[in-house]
């Protein structure tokens, strides 16, 4: 096995972290503005965005299991990786081109196909990459460095707005042309990943099959949590539509922001309580995935869920600006104490060479809710109010916790 870049972080896990830092940038310039864009721009009403977001997430999850499991049966997990990054990638400037919400929706959908196609692959690859005993420290280290691109994409979109708009773009101009400026970073990535990551060539099974019966009681448990938790959890493009009518509807928006950014100085404030947000998963994600290799993944993971259902009980009641502030703060622990460590719960709970397999399923299987869920709460919003969803959300989440609390054991099994 390959040296430590860093202890129990392998130079694969380190690559691919980066990989997954430069795309963020580009992902996460985009994410906190598209939801602005569909509705301030195209005028696309809130069931339209849940359904965009759904069916973008859903498309994701479902190739997430057929690739992890091409990814065991062909015993590669590289070229999967490198199509997804790469369809990805094309993906973002067609966003510019826009005319309709349709059009996003397809520029949505060859992103998360890009996604689908290589998560599984990916973190299959890090596993692979890493011993036992580090594996929640390695997920970590990833997600860390993925959510530090997070921080970033954000800050540069909100810095390219700025510009644009003292140079008298106007919004729709604007947004457009940081869809285009997007590619970048993403580009950058590939390179990294075609250029810096290698992998041993693995053995061909041809007599592999995908069924569920191979899989172990608690595994099959822990999606059944997954599912139910997945249910309430939808797009986080709803946490950036609340923000803004939080902001617009009860004030807040701080004056250095109003003087700074003027007629963008709610979105501004979206955008920088969006960053908050990320600082705190960037900052917690490894620690948290150390914390689950020494404590358990199930107990780090009832901690996410019940931080989560506080969360959206906030959003469900905030009357003030600045309880976004502080509740996207929070959030960012819930991310990191569920996110990477739940991937890792996942291998934990399977043998070696069904790896890509299993973590495909649980992608496969909270992304098929993923649809449903922001379905949901697109209709909730619309009929009952921007608070519904929230609740809704909170409920399920303490439903989940509740179940991984009774029916799974404190320790795991690592593998």
């Amino acid at each position: 096995m390959e040296k430590d870049i860093i202890k129990g972080v392998k130079k694969n896990v380190f690559i691919l972290g980066l990989v997954s830092f430069f795309t963020d940038i580009s992902s996460e310039m985009l994410y906190p503005i598209i939801p602005l864009f569909l509705t301030a721009v195209l005028h696309s009403p809130m069931s339209v965005v849940g359904l965009i977001e759904g069916i973008a997430e859903s498309t994701a999850s479902l190739l997430k299991v057929i690739s992890g499991w091409l990814s065991d049966k062909s015993g590669k997990r590289k070229p999967f990786v490198i199509y997804g990054y790469s369809l990805s990638t094309i993906a973002k400037p067609l966003l510019a081109f826009a005319a309709t919400w349709h059009f996003v929706l397809a520029a949505r959908f060859l992103d998360r196909f890009g996604k689908g196609l290589r998560s599984s692959a990916r973190d299959a690859l890090i596993a692979d990459s890493t011993e036992a005993q580090y594996r929640g420290k390695a997920f970590g280290f990833h997600r860390s460095l993925d959510s530090i691109g997070a921080v970033i994409g954000p800050l540069i979109a909100l810095l390219l707005l700025y510009y644009l708009d003292k140079n008298h773009w106007n919004i729709d101009a604007s947004y457009r042309i940081i869809f285009l400026i997007a590619f970048i970073p993403a580009l950058i990535s590939v390179l990294l990943l075609i250029f810096f990551v290698s992998e041993k060539k693995g053995e061909r099974k041809d007599g592999f099959k995908l069924k569920l019966s191979d899989f172990s009681r608690d595994f099959k448990i822990f999606i059944m949590i997954s599912i139910v938790f997945a249910i309430g959890n939808s797009s986080n493009a709803f946490l950036i539509l609340r923000t803004k009518d939080i902001f617009e509807n009860f004030g807040g928006v701080p004056s250095i922001i109003t003087s700074t950014f003027g007629s963008l100085g709610i979105v501004a404030v979206v955008i920088l309580t969006y960053v908050v947000y990320n600082i705190t998963y960037s900052l917690a994600s490894m620690p948290a995935g150390m914390l689950s290799d020494r404590i358990g993944r199930r107990n780090v993971m009832i901690g996410g869920f019940l931080i989560f259902s506080i969360v959206y009980l906030g959003f469900a009641m905030a009357n003030e600006g600045y309880f976004v502030w502080i509740l996207l703060a929070v959030y960012g622990f819930y991310m990191a104490m569920t996110e990477g460590v739940s991937k890792a719960y996942a291998v934990d709970l399977v043998p070696a060479d069904k790896r890509g397999t299993a973590i495909g399923l649980y992608y496969t299987a909270t992304g098929l809710m993923a649809l449903t869920a922001s379905i949901i709460a697109g209709f909730l919003w619309d009929l009952a109010g921007a608070s519904a969803p929230f609740l809704f959300g909170s409920a399920t989440a303490l439903v989940a916790a509740v179940m991984l609390m009774m029916l799974l054991p404190a320790r795991n099994h690592i593998n």
